[in-house]
């Protein structure tokens, strides 16, 4: 085992293999994905998730929306946390180095380097502090 990276468990492994192989996600294989994730497999081909991307349980991520009859790419760049129960829609593009804090639902495209919390989301840099 690599010193500083966990390694996966068997089922981690099996979910990414079907997502990958058999559904055909674009799914890096450094990206670890809970297995309590939710990840669209009504449109599967439109899922790209980027190196070292770390997807917590209970999140969702959605390449379709069937009231409009859209299929469409969702794309997230490498190293992004998604917290639990966050939400990504349709279409939505996050850039590197991104988070999504838990119960948030990201609606628009998220710059490099930010920040996302609400529902709709809020987008911050990093840098900034939050306003009390």
């Amino acid at each position: 085992m690599a010193k500083g990276r966990p390694s996966l468990g068997l089922g981690a492994v099996f979910h990414r293999l079907i997502r990958t192989h058999i559904w055909g996600m674009d799914i890096h294989p450094s990206a670890r994905i809970e297995p309590g994730a939710l990840i669209d497999r009504t449109w599967p081909r439109g899922i790209h998730i980027g190196a070292q991307t770390y997807i917590d349980c209970e999140a969702v991520v959605l390449s379709h929306d069937f009231t409009r009859n859209l299929n469409t790419d969702t794309r997230i760049g490498a190293r992004c946390v998604l917290g639990a129960r966050a939400i990504v829609m349709p279409g939505t593009t996050i850039g590197d180095d991104c988070v999504v804090e838990p119960g948030a639902l990201v609606n628009k495209d998220m710059p490099p380097r930010t920040i996302a919390r609400g529902n709709p989301a809020q987008i911050r840099d990093r840098e900034e502090q939050p306003s009390r």
